[in-house]
Order: structure tokens, then sequence, then C-alpha cells
């Protein structure tokens, strides 16, 4: 091959790595922004900060702005580097990645939305679960990521296992309501807010897993 070509050559390379650091950048940008409408959101709902909720709702926009640019980034590097095999899975796992991220922020835009209709009233229970569920799955979002960025495969499928702990929350959330229910029906209207709410907290867990095996996928070839 002639020099000039091998420049050539390095030079799509550069370019491509370069791009392809730039979505890396946004996409912990977007996991940033995720992370904290997962806090925030459940920061609301336990002091009872309408605002903070309402601020939570209203940043949704930013996520969602952070996904339409990532995505395409993404597309352009996709029609005009035409990347082959692991670059192109690389790309691919983003364009999955950012669909997830966006719907964990729906679902704590939703959780901020649901503690607005608590309206000041005294809690049937304090919600130290929901707390833990939310505390784990903002970690295993971050990790998600931090696992693509870094290759860390093994970070990766560790994910399914912190997600069967939020799964065990969740049914401890139900189990307790359930039984609040049962002592005065009364509760029933605040029960089933506190369940929706650790449904959409149990629901980022499985985002968050999915992230994880679109890592794998980015590696490997395989999914799950």
């Amino acid at each position: 091959m002639k020099k000039g070509g091998k420049q050539d050559i390095m030079s799509i390379r550069t370019k491509y790595e370069h791009e392809l650091a730039e979505v890396f950048n946004k996409l912990i940008a977007m996991c940033h922004m995720t992370e904290n409408a997962i806090e925030k959101s459940v920061r609301a709902l336990k002091t009872r900060d309408d605002d903070l909720a309402r601020e939570v709702m209203a940043g949704d926009k930013n996520v969602d702005h952070a996904e339409r640019e990532i995505e395409q980034d993404c597309l352009k590097i996709l029609l005009m580097e035409h990347p082959v095999a692991g670059d192109f899975r690389d790309v691919s796992a983003a364009l999955k990645m950012i669909t997830d991220l966006e719907r964990i922020a729906d679902q704590a835009a939703d959780i901020s939305e649901i503690s607005l209709q608590f309206k000041g009233e005294e809690f049937i229970k304090e919600p130290e679960h929901i707390e833990m569920m939310a505390k784990i799955v903002s970690a295993m979002v971050k990790d998600g990521v931090t696992s693509y960025i870094n290759r860390d495969l093994e970070l990766a499928k560790g994910l399914d296992k912190r997600d069967d702990r939020v799964d065990e929350l969740f049914e401890t959330v139900k189990s307790d309501l359930v039984e609040l229910i049962k002592q005065n029906p009364k509760n029933a209207d605040q029960a089933i807010l506190f369940m929706m709410i650790a449904k959409y907290l149990e629901r980022i867990g499985d985002h968050a897993v999915n992230i994880g095996e679109w890592v794998e996928y980015a590696s490997t070839g395989s999914r799950g």
C-alpha cells in the first residue's frame, strides 16, 4: 500500500475515534442528568418539595434534547464513516442506551408527578424502602454507562444481580402496603401512589440491566 493510503486510513480512523469520543462525552452528560432526575424525584417525595418535583418534570425536556443530539451524532457516524464489526456495535449500542436513559428520565418525571398527588398529607408510611430502591437504581444507571465507556464487561454483567435486590425491595414495599390497607382501607389511596412509584423504580432497574446487556453486545456481539 502506498504511504498516502496508510495516512488516509489513519486520518479516517482518527476522525472516527474523535467523533465517538464526542458521543461518549454527551452520553456521560445525559447519564448525569438522568441520575439527578432519579435522586431529585425521590427527594421531592420524601421532603414534600413540590417545587423540586416540578423541576424534575420540567427538566425531562433536557434529556429528550440530549437523546436527539446523540442519536443524530450516531446516525451521522453510521452514514458517513461506515463502521464495521466492533466499531459498528459501539455506535449501535450507544443508540440503544440513549433510549433506555430517556425512558428512565421519563419515569423519574412520572415519580415527581405522582409525588404532587400527596398534597402535603402525612404519609401512611415513611418511604425508606423506596429510597433504598432509588439509591440502587441510580448507581446501576451510572455503572451501566461507565462500563460502556471503560469497556468493563464485568461491571456490566454485575447489574443483573443488583437488579435482584431492587426486585426484592419492590416485593417488600408491596407487602407492607397491602398490610397497611388491611389495617385501614383509608390507606388505599396513598398505598396505590407508593406502589406506582416503586414500580417505576423497579422499571428503572430493568432499563439499567438493558444498558448492561448493550455493553455486552458492544464487547462480544451477543446480548444477555
